[in-house]
């Protein structure tokens, strides 16, 4: 039972070491790590209810997700790059184009989310 614990301790830690490595290394993961802190505090600050806060919740770790796998992947297609050097780029951009579209898609969802707020500030 205690070699388990040991184990699922030292798991988690090497998952937090990789999660470290991305928030040093990864540009975009910092940028989106702010702009998801900033999206749920206006959450709070607008009141949202329990289930949009969820829904907000959800969309910034879809990205955040997303963004970790595209560097793993950019990771190890590094380690090719010398030999296949096109066929890389066009995999890199895919990459690129996941994030992007699950970015475009949270914005959507939040803007969805935001609008009955926004307009009543306004008004």
């Amino acid at each position: 039972m205690f070699s388990y614990i040991k184990q699922l301790k030292k798991s988690f830690s090497y998952a937090w070491q990789g999660i470290v490595y991305v928030h040093k290394h990864e540009h975009n993961f910092q940028f989106q790590i702010l702009v998801g802190c900033l999206v749920l505090l206006a959450g709070m600050v607008v009141s949202m209810a329990r289930w949009e806060m969820i829904v907000l919740l959800g969309m910034i770790m879809l990205v955040l997700i997303l963004e970790v796998l595209n560097s793993v992947f950019e990771k190890m297609l590094d380690v090719l790059k010398p030999r296949l050097t096109y066929q890389v780029k066009i995999i890199k951009d895919m990459l690129a184009a996941m994030v992007l579209l699950a970015a475009i898609f949270s914005i959507i969802i939040g803007s969805i989310l935001f609008y009955p707020y926004m307009f009543e500030l306004l008004v």
